[in-house]
């Protein structure tokens, strides 16, 4: 096991969410993006511009969501009206797995920046954002590309295998997997609080899946799915599981993860 780095004689299997030294317990300082030793800690109170904050943090968060708009745009400019499933845009780009059976393979990836209404993309772009600012500080804008679309490939699969007959649209399926990651982080980082009240929203919408009608299960189910997985490989590499070139390592295993779920989405459409 890892020794602290200030601490040679304690032994210690957390590591600090900025640099990856391994930290003993009177070194760890929780922050929101996990557990820092005392110099990264010491980082989040350095002052910058309102500008470099927007730009420096949350690039990738930001991107999404703008796509997430602008395909919610095209559908209201096909007549789908911003509240109910319909235009051509859904027609033709929707997760529809007899489609994707026929060679639109891509359905797999645009189903999932589609949405069916206000509030449907209102909800999840709030939760995306959120959960942006949890995890993509924390890890990078790579890892957590990484994340969202190993969970939307995966989200994407779980339409095709339980609700093949059945157009579905949504960003809900990376949402949920962002949810699960970051659930099991907080957990593996002993951020308890944290945990308590991801797992309690975790909960509470996994439960909204199967009471309320019209909702894409199998997106849901193995989005959340893929995502406690993802969870699983940056707790391994807090844990020096990974060997010291990690990030790369944690990187590769969730686009590996992306790869195979989607090869499995068009296989089995």
């Amino acid at each position: 096991m890892a020794t602290c780095y200030r601490h040679p004689d304690r032994e210690t299997g957390v590591a600090c969410s900025n640099c990856g030294r391994p930290i003993c317990p009177d070194c760890m300082t929780p922050t929101p993006v996990g557990m820092r030793c005392p110099e990264c800690a010491k980082q989040r109170t350095k002052v910058r511009s309102g500008t470099s904050a927007f730009s420096g943090t949350l690039t990738a968060t930001y991107v999404l969501i703008a796509i997430n708009v602008a395909a919610f745009l095209a559908e209201i400019a096909t007549g789908a009206g911003g509240t109910n499933i319909g235009g051509s845009v859904i027609d033709n780009y929707s997760v529809y797995a007899p489609q994707i059976a026929d060679g639109e393979w891509y359905r797999l990836l645009t189903g999932a920046f589609l949405h069916g209404g206000l509030i449907h993309i209102g909800f999840n772009m709030y939760a995306l954002y959120i959960l942006g600012q949890l995890l993509e500080p924390a890890f990078g804008k790579v890892r957590f590309l990484a994340m969202y679309f190993a969970s939307l490939f995966a989200g994407s699969l779980g339409v095709v295998l339980l609700e093949p007959n059945t157009p579905a649209v949504g960003a809900s399926g990376a949402v949920f997997g962002l949810f699960a990651a970051a659930f099991v982080i907080a957990r593996g980082r002993r951020m308890d609080e944290i945990a308590m009240q991801l797992g309690f929203l975790l909960l509470i919408n996994l439960a909204l899946t199967f009471g309320i009608s019209g909702i894409a299960i199998g997106a849901h189910i193995f989005g959340a799915g893929c995502g406690l997985i993802c969870g699983l490989i940056i707790l391994a590499g807090d844990r020096e599981l990974l060997g010291r070139n990690r990030v790369a390592v944690e990187t590769a295993a969730m686009a590996g993860i992306a790869v195979a779920t989607a090869v499995a989405g068009v296989a089995f459409a």
